[in-house]
């Protein structure tokens, strides 16, 4: 039997047997939530980059510096008056043996043994706090005592902060207001776009219903300790976004089913029929592009992509389930509450403003092209200047003690204080070596100071600290740490037979940047070419495959622009609320495995219906201007519904979240717009019957996969060929 009867025989099921369904969906979610209660891991997981120079590094801390490979906070004081004052040194001793006597505290570097700790051009003083856990495994309850001493401790003239990497734990981003805001607009939207209240809810519903099934396999996935600490805000992105989007198009479908005459079981059947087989096929070009992010070699990144995928999974098993069996609950009460003047029609309406839209696109083709054309290559441009980085809590706003922390830092002992070098050495008589080591890297221009080194009893492995003259997000110190390996280091272990390495979070970023700009092409490769077999398989055409990847491609790279003008250049920073400075060298990748999914969604949703009238009319224009006056309307409200949510997100304080708010926002609106309503149209109707071209041979070749089910022959709508 084929896969159009099975799905419709799946919708019938739902709708037959309605309670049953969501009665089970209800234990399933239960049982996910007592394995997140029991299994559950939290989020903020370890940037580790297995194969480079500063895991390699880090790796050997563990082992032979166990105390030093803990994660670390800086505690800096500002006084009045001078460190050597009996006076200011009692209180720094007091808060220091405060903090030592905490439970989790491994050691406390002090001033009192580190003269370098003390300023010598302003009256500030610093301490390095070391945990027994990692930077990976501590979580906020390890370090919250030490901020409640540092708080106590502040007062007139006596200002005490905390930093580090450590602290950046408790200051992870949380829920907020946000996703109320992207709830409340996206519900406005959905009135306005099915004008009845209860259909406006049905797809919200499903949405957050599905956040929990996804959330619940999230927290057991995080149990790997890799998962960074903005997955959560990460997964509501998602999840709200395909969610409500999956959804819609199946409530779409049922509502034009009702409206034609059939009944419940039978519109529930066919939207599941047919949406459902979009659904599916666009969740699973999105799944893919997630699952691309593996690729890239980096615990983290793989992270993400699962993430995505998981949430991805939730919302498509949601929207063929729990979303057909509710609506047979409903049934034609799906269109209470209706408001006024909001009153819609689903399908091809010849007198739409979306059918009269086409026409009008269709019969001046080559200027509508272009003038598209040049406003996507106009809003890429900036991404020709695009610089990539790892932002610092220089980044921050003042609201946050790293923030604060980081400014004294920078006031009393440089920039390049925030991100210290760790060169190790490894090896017989290391201990000996260091010496001419720190002199060695003292010597090399752009280095501020070189710390004493700090040699096990053994001598068999030292470790010594290199401050560079730059911040940690400045170009400068990435060429930096390149000159070290390159010019000190490799020739040093060359010379003495030592392993050198250099670790340290700057190094890190570095290595990890390097790691992603290897891993990039690897990663597009794969996902333009699996979503291009994809599309090509479906809609059995060359050409729609093609101008399909060119296409994401472009409103892609808008997105990017935009970015690149807000966030690096500074463009609305204010209204925004953030610093500029470098992109997040990870942001691009997994922006793209995102965007070039969601595209593919509403290419998916358009083109199949293009095609369902290709096929019943034989008539390409025809079939253009019906597909989209069919889908217009449902592709208009969910783009809407995306970048509203999409742009809640930049309420919050985080700056990567930031970052992937507008990104997300600006190419979903792009492409539901520019691509969707003017360039696909166009460059459709330029083609002609080309857009259909497909090698016998090919055909032979690819397995045939139905997208959606054709309509019954009709006659063609008024309006050409």
């Amino acid at each position: 039997m084929s896969r159009r009867s099975a799905l419709e025989r799946w919708g019938r099921f739902v709708a037959r047997h309605r309670g049953p369904v969501l009665l089970a969906w209800l234990g399933v979610i239960a049982a996910l939530g007592i394995a997140a209660a029991r299994f559950g891991g939290e989020f903020g997981g370890n940037f580790s980059v297995p194969g480079t120079e500063s895991q390699a590094a880090q790796d050997l801390l563990e082992v032979r510096f166990p105390q030093q490979a803990g994660a670390r906070a800086d505690v800096v004081f500002r006084f009045e008056g001078s460190f050597a004052d009996p006076a200011v040194q009692g209180r720094i001793r007091s808060v220091l043996d405060e903090i030592a006597a905490l439970p989790g505290i491994a050691a406390v570097e002090t001033p009192f043994d580190h003269p370098r700790y003390v300023s010598p051009i302003a009256p500030i003083a610093r301490a390095v706090v070391i945990f027994e856990e990692e930077a990976g495994q501590i979580e906020s309850a390890d370090v919250r005592p030490l901020l409640d001493v540092v708080d106590r401790a502040s007062g007139p003239g006596f200002r005490v902060e905390a930093g580090g990497q450590a602290v950046r734990v408790v200051e992870l981003p949380h829920f907020g207001t946000a996703e109320f805001y992207g709830l409340g607009a996206a519900a406005v939207v959905l009135v306005v776009a099915f004008g009845s209240v209860v259909a406006a809810g049905l797809p919200i519903g499903a949405a957050v219903f599905g956040l929990a099934p996804g959330f619940a396999l999230l927290l057991i996935a995080a149990r790997s300790g890799q998962f960074p600490e903005f997955s959560p805000q990460f997964a509501v992105m998602i999840g709200m976004g395909v969610g409500i989007d999956y959804s819609l198009l199946v409530i779409t479908r049922f509502r034009e089913g009702l409206h034609a005459g059939l009944p419940v079981d039978e519109a529930v059947g066919r939207a599941v029929a047919t949406a459902g087989r979009s659904v599916i096929f666009a969740g699973a070009v999105v799944a893919l592009s997630f699952l691309g992010l593996l690729v890239m070699g980096l615990p983290f990144v793989g992270a993400i992509g699962i993430t995505g995928t998981i949430m991805v999974t939730a919302a498509v098993i949601v929207a063929l389930t729990v979303t057909p069996a509710v609506l047979a609950f409903l049934g034609r009460r799906v269109d209470s509450l209706s408001v006024p003047y909001f009153r819609g029609t689903e399908g091809v309406n010849p007198r739409s403003i979306w059918y009269r839209f086409s026409r009008a696109i269709q019969r001046r083709p080559w200027p509508a092209f272009l003038l598209a054309l040049v406003m996507l290559l106009g809003l890429s441009f900036p991404v020709l200047d695009m610089r990539l980085g790892f932002t610092d809590a220089g980044n921050k706003t003042t609201d946050y003690h790293t923030r604060r922390a980081y400014d004294l830092l920078a006031e009393g002992f440089g920039p390049g204080f925030n991100g210290p070098l760790i060169a190790v050495l490894d090896g017989p008589s290391a201990a000996a070596a260091a010496e001419e080591l720190g002199r060695r890297l003292a010597a090399l221009p752009g280095v501020a100071a070189v710390g004493e080194p700090i040699a096990r009893p053994d001598g068999q492995t030292a470790i010594v600290t290199v401050i560079p003259a730059f911040a940690p997000q400045d170009e400068r110190t990435d060429a930096l740490i390149g000159r070290v390996r390159a010019e000190v280091l490799r020739p040093f272990s060359a010379e003495t037979g030592l392993t050198a390495l250099l670790t340290g979070p700057t190094a890190a970023f570095v290595d990890i940047g390097h790691r992603i700009t290897e891993r990039m092409p690897y990663l597009f490769a794969g996902v333009i070419g699996i979503s291009f077999l994809l599309l090509m398989t479906v809609f059995r055409s060359v050409v729609i495959a093609v101008k399909a990847a060119i296409l994401n491609m472009l409103s892609i790279g808008a997105a990017f622009g935009v970015v690149v003008a807000v966030f690096q250049w500074g463009f609305l920073a204010d209204l925004v609320g953030i610093k500029e400075g470098p992109i997040e060298t990870f942001l691009p990748m997994i922006l793209f495995a995102i965007l070039f999914g969601l595209s593919m969604d509403y290419e998916v949703f358009l083109i199949s219906r293009v095609r369902e009238e290709y096929v019943r009319t034989g008539a390409n224009g025809v079939a253009v201007a019906n597909g989209l006056a069919a889908t217009a309307r449902v592709i208009s409200a969910a783009a809407a519904i995306m970048v509203v949510v999409f742009l809640s997100f930049v309420t919050l304080p985080d700056r990567t979240i930031k970052e992937f708010g507008v990104g997300l926002a600006t190419a979903v609106f792009i492409d539901a717009t520019v691509v969707r309503l003017v360039l696909v149209p166009s460059a459709m109707e330029l083609l002609g019957r080309a857009n259909w071209w497909f090698p016998r041979w090919l055909d032979r070749i690819l397995p045939r996969i139905d997208v959606d089910v054709p309509e019954a022959a009709g006659t063609v709508p008024a309006g050409g060929r």
